[in-house]
Order: structure tokens, then sequence, then C-alpha cells
């Protein structure tokens, strides 16, 4: 979104929500959510290869469909992942997003965190090869 360089990344495609084709990996780290010029702090529940569950901060004033931005702390804040989101759905306490962008460097250390997680050397390829294979021409507009 606003600052951001997109040139080289992975953009998704959204995927009806009925089957589940990654894994949710339960993480807790600090994150931001933006949406135009407001910027809310938050704490990530879970993430995959596909989106990411954060906790509802207070005064979230957003609708579904709307497109934000959510930065995820690594390491404090030595490395980050960036994606670009869409909020999908609003709970009472969580917030859905689905990734419609994330940078190279982001998917980097996305890919690291499921892989770590998962165990298993041949689901990771088989998530990675549907979400490169759902990937768009060119980032979303800003």
């Amino acid at each position: 979104m606003a600052g951001q360089s997109w040139s080289r990344g992975v953009v998704l495609h959204e995927l009806p929500t009925d089957k589940r084709l990654f894994h949710r990996i339960f993480f807790d780290a600090p994150c931001e959510i933006q949406m135009g010029e407001r910027v809310w702090s938050s704490e990530v529940l879970d993430i995959s290869m596909k989106g990411v569950l954060a906790r509802r901060p207070e005064g979230w004033k957003a609708f579904p469909g709307q497109p934000c931005e959510i930065t995820i702390h690594l390491n404090g804040d030595v490395s980050a992942i960036v994606m670009a989101v869409k909020l999908r759905h609003i709970e009472t306490d969580r917030l859905g997003f689905v990734c419609q962008y994330i940078d190279l460097e982001s998917a980097s250390h996305l890919k690291r965190l499921v892989e770590l997680n998962l165990g298993d050397q041949a689901e990771l390829e088989r998530e990675l090869s549907h979400m490169l294979a759902n990937q768009v021409g060119k980032p979303p507009d800003s």
C-alpha cells in the first residue's frame, strides 16, 4: 500500500473458502494492520500461506472486502512478513484476512515459518505449488 515497493513478489487469486488448501500455523506475534491512513496494533493468532487471523483491535472500523496491509514482526523488529490483504471476515474478537500479495522476502520468511511448523517437505512443496499456480500478473493498486 502506501510507500511499499511491489516490484517483485507473488500476487494471489482469492480461493473458495469451503476447502482449506493451506495449513494454519498457530503463531503468536505482534502485527500492525494498516487501512488507508489508519494503523492498528494487534496480534497474529494464526497464519498460513494464504492469510492471517489476527486479534480484533479496539476501535476497529472496517467491513469485509476492504483492502489492508498487515506487517507481522518476527524476532522483535529484525524482520517482518508484509502482506497486502483483504479483510475476509470479522468476529467479535478476531479478524480474518486473505493474502492478495506478498513480496519475495516476506514470502521467504513465511515459507520458513510454515516449513518449521509442518515438518513435511512434500506438504510444503504442495502448498507452495498451489500458491504459485494461483498468482496473477501484477500487484494490487495501492
